[in-house]
């Protein structure tokens, strides 16, 4: 039976996380103007229930999806009472609608439950990390990014969700190994970071992956980490794929996100 590494090897791994962690935080802090936490953009039973439509599908789908959802059902005890054939046809534009349909009641059954009716998931912010962690992710559906979206975006608590943007480019930076899982590829990130370079390490990512270390070619030339990336050195012997600059590119470099186009949408106007 295969033995894993060895602890030498798995403390040097570790300090080569963080010295590169150290470097993205700099550099990609300096271009994306140091993003910090300012508190939730919404409440947490919306946040939850987005990352539900925002799950397998593009974000103006699940945007769509979302302000749907909100223009026909006033509360969320109507979301739940809804028939759920009705509920599909509401959040059809989002993609996987009998599936996500059925998720989200499932999931506001089990909020209603264990809140009493009231909707307030403030305990999140309260009880010990793990145990709101194992919380959420009890919930159907929801998993470990998941859980980690609620946890840092609503509470700002030192969570770390690795979407296909954060593992991409962690990969590539040789952050984490090929093909890391998902759950052990929150691990090994959040174990590299201190809790309160956790929101903006995240934010940095998707930027980054969004706008230059894209899938499936990288715009290496806008990239301000190719001396720290293994990735890089393979595309410049030819050995991995990377694309020009754009010709319609704008003149100082490449485009800037803001905060809440992160997860691709924007709190519906009051």
């Amino acid at each position: 039976m295969p033995r894993g590494p060895s602890p030498q090897k798995r403390a040097a791994d570790r300090r080569k996380r963080r010295k590169v962690a150290d470097i993205v935080l700099e550099r990609l802090g300096e271009r994306y103007e140091h993003p910090s936490w300012a508190g939730p953009r919404v409440d947490t039973v919306s946040e939850l229930i987005l990352t539900i439509l925002s799950q397998n599908t593009a974000d103006t789908n699940s945007f769509r999806a979302f302000t749907a959802l909100r223009e026909r059902y006033a509360t969320w005890d109507e979301v739940l009472a809804a028939p759920t054939d009705e509920l599909e046809d509401v959040i059809r534009p989002g993609g996987l609608a009998p599936t996500k349909s059925r998720r989200i009641q499932h999931v506001l059954a089990e909020v209603h439950e264990e809140t009493n009716g009231t909707w307030d998931l403030g305990f999140l912010g309260e009880r010990p990390l793990l145990e709101a962690r194992e919380w959420l992710t009890s919930l159907p559906g929801i998993g470990r990014k998941t859980a980690a979206i609620i946890l840092l975006f609503n509470f700002g608590r030192p969570q770390l969700p690795v979407d296909t943007h954060v593992h991409r480019v962690a990969t590539r930076l040789g952050m984490l190994p090929p093909r890391t899982p998902l759950e052990r590829a929150h691990d090994l990130l959040e174990e590299a970071l201190e809790p309160d370079e956790m929101y903006p390490f995240h934010v940095e990512l998707i930027r980054h992956g969004r706008d230059t270390c894209r899938a499936p070619r990288p715009i290496c030339g806008w990239c301000p980490l190719t001396d720290v990336c293994p990735y890089y050195a393979d595309a410049a012997r030819g050995r991995a794929p990377m694309a020009p600059i754009p010709k319609s590119a704008p003149a100082d470099g490449p485009p800037r996100y803001h905060d809440e186009l992160i997860h691709g949408w924007m709190p519906p106007e009051e």
